[in-house]
């Protein structure tokens, strides 16, 4: 049996495909000194409209080094589905003498043609394989397993991939039986960890003799990661005698470290669900990167897909009867503690004002004011209005986005007879799930004056987090959008950082 290590191709789905110089050198030298019989190290790509690095592309020079520099077999993968038989000779034939092994990730609905494109790979010299994708759900493919012999005298290992980290090893040793009845190549399997199944399918999938095992190191890989390599030789050190240099194997661990404390890929419980139901991996793990949404919002929206809805909840449209002669929109800036005083004073001298709350985070500081309170319900809102409002102390009115929305819908139960959805968002056709372009959507029903903003005071400082950043980014694209709309910038009567605002001051309207 062999071990390929796919930590550059499978990994590279976190760091888009960037791994930097000491990173890939360190790996190579550990791999060198253990019991790894071939690396896959990216993808050969045709031009892609988003980034991908390095070992995106995989350019021959790369190749080429670490051909120099590696002792064991290499490989590369095709995308079959964005690859044409008129692509190899610039994908694939320049790597005659450099690479040992191609690798084809293939959708069942195209294995047949799969199989031609593996066909004129073959003519290069090249060693194929097929990671064929969506093991759980190969059921679900009619006629997939008697279509497997126009495999046989073409490709080299076929491997059998859960995408979904959801088969058990029950399901394993059924697999691997009904493809021995139809295939004459070798076999593999490639698991990925969802339900943390990873370790013992592929201990099955050894038992059952396959040809070869896929993993990573501390288990790098899409959404929640594959098997890790460290694990399986440990395993096999102890178990079947495979001499492991745990030295160099934790020269590998440290190498990779930085990454791991810097994305934090592995198994939670979106991944659990999304793998038990076998929903799709990058969908899920765009959900999980998008520091925005909450953990409790994508649970919620898992289980809308479970249960074959587009959203769990409809509530009436909103209807405005009365319009305010201006509106606050209070977002969730520490300026809104800074000048509350100033804030407060301002509302008792404009009594038609109507308060907004992008966020519940300071709800608090609103909770004995006469004005109509509108709250905006989004993602984790619910559960913020329920800790810092509650049954008691609520009083207002709940506003959800459009129906229906992306994460599902969390409304407390003491709000659900004064909770309502916009129609619409019109000023923007993007992030309409932002607490704050249904903050100003809101607004815009609620007036013909001005729109005010307190509280959205922008991040300051050299080094922002993830969410920083791509809340600053979301907040500015909806200023501009509203500017473009209207003609005009939105006002911010607190401080604020956000060049796409019009920032003045809310003490030169009060005396």
């Amino acid at each position: 049996m062999q071990i390929l290590d796919c930590t550059l191709r499978d990994g590279g789905y976190y760091t888009h495909w960037d791994f930097n110089a000491q990173v890939v050198d360190a790996y190579i030298s550990a791999m060198n000194e253990l019991p790894i019989d071939c690396l896959e190290l990216g993808y050969r790509n045709n031009p892609q409209k988003e980034y991908n690095g390095k070992f995106g592309y995989c350019p021959l020079s790369v190749l080429k080094y670490i051909r120099e520099n590696s002792k064991q077999k290499l490989a590369v993968m095709l995308n079959e589905k964005s690859t044409k038989q008129e692509d190899l000779e610039k994908l694939v034939a320049p790597l005659v003498g450099v690479i040992d092994m191609i690798r084809l990730a293939v959708d069942p609905e195209n294995l047949e043609r799969a199989v031609v494109l593996a066909g004129k790979v073959k003519e290069y010299g090249f060693e194929v394989a097929f990671n064929v994708m969506y093991m759980s759900k190969w059921n679900q493919y009619e006629g997939l397993y008697e279509k497997l012999p126009c495999l046989n005298g073409i490709v080299d290992v076929f491997n059998m991939v859960d995408s979904y980290g959801s088969v058990t090893p029950e399901e394993v040793k059924q697999i691997i039986a009904k493809v021995r009845q139809h295939l004459t190549c070798k076999i593999g399997f490639h698991g990925h960890n969802n339900l943390q199944l990873g370790l013992v399918n592929t201990l099955t999938a050894i038992e059952c003799d396959v040809d070869s095992v896929d993993a990573t190191i501390l288990g790098m890989g899409r959404g929640a990661g594959n098997l890790n390599m460290e694990l399986l030789l440990t395993y096999l050190n102890k178990h079947a005698g495979l001499k492991v240099n745990f030295n160099k194997l934790g020269d590998a661990i440290l190498a990779f470290m930085p990454l791991y404390e810097k994305y934090r890929w592995g198994t939670s419980l979106p991944y659990m669900i999304s793998g038990a139901n076998s929903f799709p991996q990058k969908e899920v793990m765009e959900w999980v990167s998008n520091r925005v949404y909450s953990f409790n919002s994508i649970v919620r929206a898992l289980d809308n897909r479970m249960d074959k809805k587009v959203d769990n909840a409809k509530y009436p449209v909103l209807k405005v009867t009365k319009k305010y002669k201006q509106v606050i929109v209070v977002g969730g800036g520490n300026t809104v503690i800074e000048h509350i005083e100033a804030i407060h004073e301002y509302l008792n001298k404009n009594p038609e004002t109507a308060i907004v709350l992008s966020t519940a985070r300071h709800a608090n500081l609103f909770l004995n004011r006469k004005e109509p309170i509108f709250y905006c319900l989004v993602g984790n809102e619910g559960h913020r209005l329920t800790n810092n409002v509650g049954k008691v102390k609520y009083a207002g009115t709940c506003v959800l986005p459009p129906y229906p929305r992306t994460m599902g819908t969390e409304v407390p139960e003491f709000a659900e007879a004064s909770t309502f959805e916009l129609d619409e968002i019109s000023f923007i056709d993007e992030y309409k799930d932002s607490v704050t372009a249904i903050a100003i959507q809101l607004s815009l029903k609620l007036t013909d004056g001005e729109v005010y903003l307190v509280g959205y005071d922008g991040y300051s400082g050299n080094v922002l987090s993830e969410k920083e950043v791509s809340l600053t980014h979301e907040n500015n694209e909806i200023f501009i959008s509203y500017a473009h709309t209207h003609g005009t910038q939105l006002k911010s009567l607190t401080p604020s950082i956000y060049h796409t605002l019009n920032v003045t001051s809310i003490y030169q309207l009060i005396d």
